[in-house]
């Protein structure tokens, strides 16, 4: 069988780029965001979008950038898109996306790439399309632009408890501090604040026509097991809901169940599987 060669999109094919996008709005959110952003001009963006299939018909997606993702990738584009990019060297810091293309992905760069830090294959993602039957938080409300000093701190504490290392690296957080003040000012940010210190956290990471999908969720350690997060995620849904999109998405780690079981009380129900393959 002829492989189908594997090139690089651009505004010229917008429209069957979007036509995939939207075949598969939870799983290429992440994807779709950045187009609707930055369209498919490669020096507007942060990465490129690479399509199998030919001109005509356009199959699946990879988005190479900071993360590699890709979208309706079957089988023989996953091995296409593999084979693209080991021509490339590794700047990715992640491959995300539906399960059976991150994994596929995964096994054929492991020989060259070497061992992940982390290994993350099975990852729920779930979906919630209609305002949650638990009561809202009311205390949950979207971080104001004066309180980005209070966030700043629990949003480290979170992403070095979920990713493992810690965001302030090299550039001494900067880099870090810029993407959750962005938050902060699209109005994407949610906060319980008590007595001065954020309890609970969540933002709108990607938000597409589509989906607002939530990530950065968090609770103080000290407030875990008393029941505040399904108050609290049910305040940031139906705001999401209300204010942002028809749906809300998210994907969570397949051994934590306590969370799934707070999403399932929030309305969310199972959209597929994601993994995530961290360097």
């Amino acid at each position: 069988m002829l492989t189908i060669p594997v090139r690089q999109v651009g505004e010229a094919e917008r429209s069957a780029v979007e036509r995939i996008l939207d075949h598969d709005p939870f799983g290429g959110a992440q994807v779709a965001e950045r187009v609707a952003t930055h369209g498919l001009s490669w020096w507007r963006s942060d990465g490129r979008i690479y399509g199998y299939g030919s001109r005509r018909h356009l199959e699946s997606l990879c988005w190479f950038g900071g993360h590699l993702t890709p979208v309706l990738a079957s089988p023989a584009a996953v091995t296409a898109f593999a084979d693209m990019i080991l021509a490339e060297e590794r700047g990715c810091s992640s491959i995300v996306g539906r399960a059976d293309a991150v994994l596929g992905l995964w096994e054929r760069l492991v020989p060259y790439w070497g061992a992940a830090r982390d290994v993350r294959p099975y990852q729920p993602l779930l979906v919630a399309d209609a305002p949650p039957a638990v009561a809202a938080d009311p205390g949950v409300r979207l971080v104001r632009p004066d309180e980005i000093d209070l966030l700043f701190p629990a949003a480290v504490a979170m992403y070095t408890e979920e990713v493992g290392v810690s965001p302030m690296g090299d550039d001494r957080g900067r880099g870090y501090r810029r993407r959750i003040t962005e938050m902060v000012r699209s109005r994407r940010a949610y906060a319980r604040v008590l007595n001065g210190e954020v309890v609970f956290k969540a933002e709108l990471a990607v938000v597409t026509r589509h989906t607002a999908q939530v990530q950065g969720v968090w609770v103080a350690p000290h407030w875990r097991g008393r029941g505040l997060a399904a108050a609290a995620m049910a305040a940031v849904v139906r705001d999401a809901l209300r204010r942002v999109a028809p749906t809300v998405s998210l994907y969570v780690n397949g051994h934590n169940e306590r969370a799934q079981r707070v999403y399932a009380r929030c309305g969310f129900r199972p959209a597929g599987e994601f993994a995530t393959i961290l360097f």
